[in-house]
């Protein structure tokens, strides 16, 4: 194989960032999906090669936290998105990028966004919010705008307790409504794209998602 086509095809891997907390299979099937290559691991010099990077994650903030800290995950997330690639969270994936969740007790984030977590009321609807909801992009957000203009006003598979509020207005990808509770459903600043609900379990529409993450990295590395 030449050279150069093996550079190639290392731009489309993708590390899935695993602190051993969640079910991997539906991400890395949707990675697959769309041509990506996907790299189950947790290990920091093999998530550092990659093109990208996809923080999942189901179940307790705290735990997650802990897990993170535990393999010294916190500093290569620092790290990789310190380098400007693409990276992704999904589900509990995005609330740990922000400053702390409310959570069964208050537990401090990896302060990458800046913001809270905070508990659904529960007069809003029955929580967890379990199923399908729209998706509204942000007027505020015109790289999201542009990026992601394909999957407006389509419906995503939730299932969360828990949802974000940003600081910044400008860092909200999308609205989604509950029980008449708008609320941030994902976010994106320069190179980190995070989505409450699951594109992996969202039908042709998340896959989209997907797509755009790929065409991120491959875009980055021309």
């Amino acid at each position: 194989m030449p050279v150069g086509f093996r550079i190639m095809m290392n731009n489309n891997r993708v590390a899935i960032i695993d602190y051993e907390l969640c079910n991997l299979f539906s991400v890395v099937n949707a990675c697959k999906h769309v041509g990506l290559e996907p790299v189950v691991t947790s290990k920091h010099n093999e998530i550092m090669s990659c093109g990208g990077a996809i923080l999942p994650g189901v179940g307790a903030f705290g735990k997650a936290i802990v897990q993170i800290r535990e393999k010294k995950l916190d500093r290569t997330i620092y790290e990789f998105v310190e380098s400007g690639k693409p990276f992704m969270g999904v589900c509990l994936g995005l609330q740990l990028l922000f400053d702390g969740s409310e959570e069964f007790g208050d537990f401090e984030g990896l302060g990458i966004i800046s913001g809270k977590v905070k508990k659904i009321p529960t007069n809003h609807g029955k929580v967890p919010q379990i199923g399908w909801n729209k998706i509204e992009i942000s007027s505020d957000n015109y790289c999201g705008q542009i990026s992601y203009s394909a999957v407006e006003n389509e419906f995503m598979y939730f299932i969360h307790s828990y949802y974000v509020e940003p600081e910044d207005s400008q860092d909200i990808l999308t609205y989604s409504n509950y029980g008449g509770l708008r609320y941030c459903s994902s976010i994106l600043r320069d190179n980190i794209s995070a989505f409450q609900f699951h594109p992996e379990k969202s039908g042709e529409a998340g896959i989209r998602i997907y797509a755009q993450f790929k065409k991120t990295i491959i875009e980055r590395k021309k």
